[in-house]
């Protein structure tokens, strides 16, 4: 398998496993998400070590020994992103796979296993125009504040959703316009869906307009815009607008 195959193949896998682990009906909510990450991990550590042997790793249920720093090619995965909606027997969870090349979002799939789909790097897939009014998903928990600002400006209706994954893809299935999040993440919570995101033309940085890289010492990465290419610009100078409004309030 070319590495797109490889990284659709992982994650619709892991994905089935996370479902049979669910389905087993011997965990409550809590201890179901720490068992389905530590078994899609175990599945997905050991089938790209042993697909790809010299590439890096990183995985966020994985101890990170820095010799990924020394390559350039490293598989980022998330085994469940959403552990919280996983537990919970919510769909809006996901398995994320992807590849840097040299810190650039290359290759990616996420799998939604409850809508049965993997969205894909190398297959993309025509986008809707953007709704009227604009749609923005954020935290079904967590709505950071700085999104909610941007969304009443922009007169954006906000849909609440779980993992980072779902979200993104959201965007690329036309199912909402703008995934803006300031509340922090890492680098294994956005780099397959970036990867997706680019591959179906959508716009993909930091809230400041700056590029979004991988493979770094520091995996924190605090925030990110996902859109259309067409609202980036409005999306990015409502950002700075609400922002310096927040300042002056402050």
């Amino acid at each position: 398998m070319d590495d797109a195959d490889l990284a659709a193949h992982l994650a619709e896998t892991a994905g089935r496993i996370l479902r049979d682990v669910r389905a087993s009906g011997v965990f409550s909510p809590k201890a179901l998400g720490k068992a389905g990450d530590q078994t899609a991990n175990a599945f997905l550590v050991h089938a790209l070590r042993e697909a790809r042997p010299d590439d890096g790793l990183l995985s966020e249920e994985a101890k990170c020994d820095g010799t990924r720093l020394t390559r350039s090619r490293v598989w980022i995965i998330d085994p469940v992103d959403g552990t919280r909606e996983y537990g919970e027997a919510r769909a809006d969870w996901a398995v994320h796979v992807g590849l840097a090349i040299d810190g650039e979002p290359v290759v990616g799939a996420v799998a939604l296993p409850d809508a049965g789909v993997v969205l894909r790097s190398d297959r993309a897939e025509p986008l809707p125009p953007p709704a009227d009014p604009l749609r923005m998903v954020v935290s079904r928990t967590r709505p950071a504040p700085e999104a909610v600002a941007v969304a009443e400006r922009l007169g954006a209706a906000l849909i609440p959703m779980g993992s980072a994954g779902a979200k993104a893809m959201a965007v690329v299935r036309g199912e909402a316009d703008i995934y803006l999040h300031t509340g922090g993440q890492y680098e294994w919570d956005s780099m397959a869906p970036v990867a997706v995101a680019l591959a179906h033309g959508l716009h993909c940085s930091r809230i400041d307009g700056t590029p979004l890289r991988y493979n770094r010492e520091d995996v924190y990465l605090p925030d990110l815009l996902i859109c259309p290419q067409a609202l980036a610009g409005q999306v990015l100078a409502t950002v700075g607008e609400a922002q310096e409004a927040g300042e002056a309030a402050n």
